[in-house]
């Protein structure tokens, strides 16, 4: 298949440098990762207006036959210039272990650690690679703060921290000596320079008028109602007199509406701390139900195996059977008892929110014809789905799958997470295809339906 070249952003000592990436792809039978340099160097630029003069003249490097190649000499600068989701501050490391594995530390160390393993893997980086094998916690960090609880996840935690603390300026040096900047065509990078400061300009203008605007709005508050409550006193001082008692009113009156909408009514289900959801997948419905506790999706079922039912009704009905609400993993939350008793009493209404409904069926198809059939929200839904549920299993699977280094994973955040200035996936989509329907069907084998 023909994969993406993608702009990419290292944080290293000598500086940011913007390069290009070809996550792997297939041809002729074989696996392929690259990136823009020859066999000596890794090619840096101090920004996208360098990347783009070069990319627009040069002839001879790695990527040069690379299936997409063809796209990139036409570019703009700021289709060169790395979102957010391509920036990697290997610098920052020691940083970043310094603080406790909470979730978001945890994930963009992953990132970090992925894009280092690729650099090591093509320049062929023995040091690299060795520092990195040397921590069993550098391979788990995509399974997120799982592997990283208890007393053995403080000590793979501690046992990375240190491996960063000794060596990783080893790590940086080794990469730092690989990057090079190559010649560039003065008269190109001329040209791009303009292209990137009329972008520049163009962004910065936005970003004025985004602060205009924000600024105003306090003044329209005020406006409206000089400030809520005190609306009948305002009048009165306009007056020349005032008027407690209507003062008091009006405040009174806004703080029973407040207290009013501090005490709406949650529901059943928000109350345990359960949501009930619901899985449409090859065309068949399952209910089942699904929490969080400190972050992590624990469902209905044990094992690593959900316990699915074909109604809602048929769901209630199994949790009011006696015993059978007992043998699974939710059992062990304080409020599950609640649960049970409403089921026995056949007060218990299996209602299910539409950010619960999950729609698998037919995304496959979407996938195989590109990014412009996906709908981002059914995706978006879909991914938490598959995720919670190989997460609770203690599986990787579905994470590995969906880095961004990963075909499958590109064609996700470019859909999920859009912006302008990101290089689209290229067709054919077959490999995305298959690497989704694996994951649903690896999520359906979890189903124990009854």
């Amino acid at each position: 298949m023909a994969a993406d070249i993608v702009p990419i952003e290292l944080g290293l000592p000598q500086g940011d440098m913007v390069t290009l990436w070809a996550p792997r792809w297939r041809e002729d039978g074989e696996e392929w990762e690259a990136f823009l340099g020859d066999e000596d160097a890794l090619y840096g630029f101090a920004d996208a207006a360098q990347l783009a003069a070069y990319v627009r003249t040069a002839e001879e490097h790695d990527l040069v036959d690379h299936p997409s190649w063809h796209v990139v000499p036409a570019l703009t600068v700021p289709e060169l210039m790395p979102d957010s989701d391509h920036q990697f501050d290997l610098v920052g490391v020691p940083e970043l272990v310094a603080d406790e594995p909470d979730t978001w530390t945890l994930g963009e160390l992953a990132e970090i650690v992925a894009i280092t393993r690729s650099l090591a893997d093509v320049c062929e980086l023995e040091t690299v690679t060795e520092i990195l094998d040397s921590a069993e916690g550098f391979g788990l960090l995509d399974q997120g703060k799982l592997p990283f609880t208890g007393r053995e996840g403080q000590r793979l935690w501690t046992k990375l921290a240190e491996v960063v603390a000794e060596r990783w300026d080893e790590l940086l040096d080794e990469i730092d000596q690989m990057v090079a900047t190559p010649d560039i065509d003065e008269t190109e990078f001329d040209k791009a320079s303009e292209e990137l400061a009329a972008f520049t300009a163009e962004a910065a203008e936005g970003d004025d008028e985004d602060s205009a605007d924000d600024d105003l709005d306090p003044l329209e508050d005020t406006k409206d109602g000089a400030a809520k409550g005190d609306t009948d006193s305002a009048e009165a001082d306009a007056d020349g007199a005032t008027d407690d008692s209507g003062a008091d009113a009006a405040a009174d009156e806004n703080s029973a509406g407040e207290d009013s909408a501090d005490e709406e009514p949650v529901g059943f289900w928000g109350g345990v701390g359960i949501d009930p959801i619901k899985v449409i997948t090859s065309g068949e419905e399952y209910y089942t139900l699904r929490c969080y506790l400190d972050d992590q999706p624990i469902f209905l079922g044990s094992a690593g195996s959900i316990d699915a039912f074909r109604s809602a009704k048929a769901l209630a009905r199994y949790l009011a059977e006696p015993g059978a609400g007992t043998d699974n993993d939710l059992a062990e939350l304080s409020t599950w008892d609640e649960v049970l008793s409403s089921a026995t009493a056949g007060e218990l209404s299996i209602e299910v929110d539409a950010d619960n409904t999950y729609v698998l069926q037919g995304i496959d198809e979407d996938i195989a014809e590109g990014p412009d059939s996906m709908d981002p929200t059914q995706l978006d839904l879909a991914v938490e789905l598959l995720t919670d549920a190989a997460d609770w299993a203690d599986e990787d699977g579905v994470r590995t799958a969906l880095r961004s280094s990963e075909p499958l994973g590109w064609l996700v955040s470019f859909v999920v997470r859009p912006d302008p200035l990101r290089l689209a996936p290229s067709a054919p989509f077959t490999a995305e295809r298959d690497a989704w329907r694996t994951l649903v069907d690896d999520f359906e084998r979890r189903l124990r339906t009854h």
